[in-house]
């Protein structure tokens, strides 16, 4: 099981974090991401990182610099920093696991219900 919680309400160039906890899952031997979906878009991969203590991390262009994965082995907790917020980061954020392939997006199976983020 998958559970986002940190979403909300910033106004451009605000932050936020986001946190996911799983449970049912040997945490420290999976793939985990966070995609997001805006109304009429499509579903995109955000953020990903591999499994382990210092795993790699993978974004998307368009939050490089911006958002930083990363994750609590111990507590199983997955973590998206948000900075410099705009507009057009306004949509639901998932959680997601992924068995394999932490860098590819189509690899990831398993979501979380989501939490919204607005920014405006």
């Amino acid at each position: 099981q998958l559970v986002e919680s940190g979403g909300g309400s910033v106004q451009p160039g605000g932050s936020l974090r986001l946190s996911c906890a799983a449970s049912g899952y040997t945490y420290s031997s999976i793939c985990m991401g966070w995609f997001r979906q805006a109304p009429g878009k499509e579903r995109e991969g955000v953020a990903a990182i591999s499994p382990g203590a210092g795993g790699s991390t993978y974004y998307a262009d368009s939050v490089k610099g911006r958002f930083t994965i990363s994750q609590d082995n111990a507590r199983n907790t997955l973590y998206l920093q948000m900075n410099s917020l705009k507009p057009e980061d306004t949509a639901m954020y998932y959680c997601a696991a992924s068995p394999a392939f932490c860098g590819r997006w189509t690899s990831y199976n398993s979501w979380g219900q989501g939490t919204q983020v607005t920014v405006s």
